[in-house]
């Protein structure tokens, strides 16, 4: 579905709603639809707007944080959130740097690029031959504070938050192992 819009510039300009480029993104099956200055789910239940960093950047890296930390539990989101620290002029060219080095050894590995790997034993043998790089470490390090600083994903691991606030641990499941 196309639609006639203005463009700054004042001009007509025929072109795709983002509705249109969600639903035709969907039908083609992609995981991630990139548009100009965004990334959304192919389900469209979030989005990510980027700034500072191209949009399939911000895709691979979202994808990236997903196979360093893998949990079939938590929604894309919250990697998309996890990573959108590195959306700053300060850290694009060493982002955009790594994703491309990244993407040669996905092209070295007989796929287009990263994404395009569709098995995730495929792209973490792709992230392991980066794995020494200052990026991979970076990146890897940050999402530790990055994805589970997030309140909402607590519950997910069974993580009540800070207990000093209600008296410590002790009185508040200290001993309740019930599995060793």
């Amino acid at each position: 579905m196309t639609v006639a819009h203005n463009s700054p510039s004042g001009s007509n300009v025929r072109g795709l709603t983002r509705r249109g480029l969600l639903a035709r993104a969907m039908a083609a099956g992609a995981t991630f639809v990139v548009g100009s200055g965004f990334v959304a789910a192919r389900d469209a239940a979030w989005a990510v707007e980027t700034t500072t960093l191209k949009p399939a950047t911000m895709a691979t890296l979202i994808q990236m944080a997903r196979d360093i930390y893998p949990h079939d539990r938590i929604a894309d989101r919250y990697y998309a959130i996890a990573v959108k620290g590195y959306d700053t002029a300060e850290k694009a060219q060493m982002v955009e740097e790594g994703i491309t080095g990244l993407n040669l050894v996905a092209k070295a590995q007989g796929f287009d690029d990263y994404l395009s790997a569709g098995w995730e034993k495929d792209r973490v043998t792709m992230l392991r031959m980066i794995e020494h790089t200052p990026f991979f470490q970076t990146v890897r390090a940050g999402l530790v504070t990055g994805l589970y600083n997030q309140k909402e994903i607590w519950p997910v691991f069974g993580y009540e938050g800070e207990s000093f606030s209600h008296g410590g641990y002790i009185e508040r499941g200290f001993n309740d192992i019930d599995w060793l």
